[in-house]
């Protein structure tokens, strides 16, 4: 058989085939829409993601989702389960979005902690815990203030300003650049290569790519000689991570804590300008700050379907029957918006009261916690602060909300491109 030819499916994987639901980009972000009925089935049904064509079990209920994420029999890595030639969901995703990236840098982009378990997830994962302190976080509060203060400022009075590409996506770099430790001398050299790579119109990715690791090199080496307080000579100074898993680290951090963060960021104020009386609530009751960010957090929910996982074994879950090697997603947005975790889940509520812990799965659960949730709710908070409290009046959009930008990757739902206000 030729290696480039995808094997024949067997008579039940026919079946599979035919009888999943195909979703599209808008049932994926719709709470309402195909996850009722999914919801509603016995067991995990199969779901054919958008853009893709290799059917998935795909767990919604709010309960299972929490379960899937701890069931140590449900792991991210598929090459460490053998003899397993069951359809690849994940494959095709990652083959969706690779691209034609050259092989030296290959092993940067190759390291995200999503796709570890046990072990060697543990070993690349606690030494950025470990530099990823409260302390740390909470001493970027002052600088996130005044960027964000800065920001806002040089687009208060334009007749129109992109909220996305013009304050969410430069605010969200900035702080990671921070975090890591770029000097400030280089910073607009290292974000414009970061904005290149990350979520610019796609001419300058190599050079972006180039331009960071060689960049990341050098500031690993300066840390290892001077010091400083910042993630980069914390990191050196755990010991547990190589140089090259420190630029990899670097890449972790821009692919998880700069678009999705700026996608969510606008999101969020969209949410907050559908519902204007909840943009007008916090604003005259900011002591509803608090609760209003977890709310955002679930209610959004930006990344609306998590890594695939893999059955290491013939086991039940969930009602459903699963094969060792079977492809199990979850459906995170799903879980947010179930009706048997939240009263009127489709509802945005920025008085919502939650119980113990984030009352949300928008940051994951178990193992793969989300490493910087506690940025992540630090930057909303003062987004909502700067934005809400502090200002007498909402933005209002400059576009009308149907001609609204919106674009989809392979197997999630639509994300702003662009969100035209004046402030």
């Amino acid at each position: 058989m030729n290696p480039t030819t995808p094997p024949a499916l067997s008579l039940n994987e026919k079946e599979v085939a035919m009888t999943a639901v195909h979703l599209t980009p808008e049932l994926v972000q719709n709470p309402v829409g195909a996850y009722a009925g999914l919801r509603s089935r016995p067991g995990l049904g199969h779901v054919v993601l958008p853009g893709l064509t290799t059917p998935v079990r795909l767990v919604t209920r709010h309960e299972d989702v929490k379960a899937a994420l701890t069931e140590a029999r449900l792991v991210r890595d598929r090459s460490a389960i053998g003899g397993c030639d069951l359809p690849d969901p994940q494959a095709e995703l990652l083959a969706e979005g690779a691209g034609g990236l050259p092989p030296e840098y290959a092993r940067y982009l190759s390291g995200h902690l999503a796709l570890f378990d046990g072990d060697e997830h543990t070993r690349r994962r606690s030494p950025l815990t470990r530099a990823f302190t409260a302390r740390r976080v909470a001493a970027l509060s002052p600088f996130v203030q005044e960027t964000a203060r800065e920001l806002i400022g040089t687009l208060a009075g334009r007749e129109q300003a992109d909220l996305l590409g013009e304050f969410a996506y430069p605010l969200c770099t900035a702080v990671i650049c921070a975090l890591v430790g770029v000097d400030a001398g280089d910073q607009d050299k290292v974000c414009g290569w970061i904005r290149d790579f990350a979520y610019g119109d796609g001419s300058r990715v190599l050079e972006g790519l180039g331009g960071i690791v060689e960049y990341t090199k050098e500031l690993v080496a300066r840390r290892r000689a001077e010091p400083a307080d910042d993630l980069v000579s914390a990191l050196l100074a755990d010991g547990g991570l190589t140089d090259d898993e420190i630029v990899t680290v670097f890449f972790l951090l821009i692919n998880t804590g700069i678009t999705p963060p700026a996608l969510f960021l606008a999101h969020a104020v969209l949410a907050l300008l559908d519902s204007p009386e909840q943009w007008e609530r916090l604003r005259t009751e900011p002591e509803l700050l608090g609760r209003a960010v977890p709310e955002l957090l679930r209610y959004v929910t930006l990344v609306r379907m998590g890594a695939t996982l893999y059955a290491t074994e013939d086991f039940v879950f969930a009602g459903t029957e699963l094969r060792k090697g079977e492809a199990v997603t979850v459906a995170l947005f799903a879980a947010d918006h179930d009706p048997a975790a939240y009263d009127a889940p489709e509802r945005l509520d920025v008085g919502r009261e939650f119980g113990r812990g984030d009352g949300h799965l928008a940051f994951g659960h178990g193992p793969h916690y989300c490493i910087g949730a506690a940025l992540g709710r630090l930057v909303t908070g003062v987004v909502l602060d700067q934005l809400v409290v502090r200002r007498p009046a909402a933005p209002k959009l400059a576009a009308d909300r149907a001609e609204l930008p919106f674009g989809h990757w392979p197997g999630d739902g639509f994300h702003l491109l662009a969100l035209p206000v004046s402030l």
